[in-house]
């Protein structure tokens, strides 16, 4: 007897890749880069002053002090006192005073402020400053436009120590 085969008989294989692992693992990594993106800029408003040096690598968990316009300091997006500057730092820190700190100054501060806040980084023993700038504008073209938000800030390639 000869048995007719019909084309339904016969096994099928799929070949089709099956992405749905792939598009949660892609789910997950957005949610964490939603949430950790925002944690990784510092928030404190200042007009910075602007620079056209090439910026220096930023480190994973930079620390930033921030002189106000009122002459007052942040450490991260935390108010501090003066006095209280090297207590601050050292927390801050976990006490490694070779980590590299990120000075941010409005533009309004005047350079003795400046240098008086920098007197009290070295006093504290932390002589790795970096200065944080705006990128890629020069100081004459500047005078009609406005600065951007102060998460666009880079550290200037000029950090040394003070």
């Amino acid at each position: 007897m000869i048995r007719i085969r019909h084309a339904d008989e016969t096994p099928h294989e799929a070949h089709e890749i099956n992405v749905t692992p792939f598009i949660d693992v892609m789910l997950v990594l957005l949610v964490i880069f939603m949430v950790t993106a925002p944690l990784t800029t510092v928030n404190v408003p200042v007009d910075l002053p602007s620079s056209t040096g090439k910026p220096t690598p930023r480190p994973d968990d930079p620390v930033f002090l921030t002189i106000k316009p009122d002459h007052s300091l942040a450490l991260g997006e935390d108010d501090i006192v003066a006095d209280a500057l090297a207590g601050a730092m050292a927390s801050a820190t976990k006490g490694n005073k070779d980590e590299r700190i990120f000075l941010r100054a409005d533009r309004s501060v005047d350079y003795g402020t400046l240098m008086g806040v920098m007197d009290k980084l070295r006093a504290a023993g932390y002589l790795k400053v970096a200065l944080v700038n705006l990128q890629g504008q020069e100081e004459d073209s500047e005078a009609g436009a406005t600065a951007g938000p102060a998460g666009d800030a880079a550290p200037a390639a000029s950090g040394g120590q003070p």
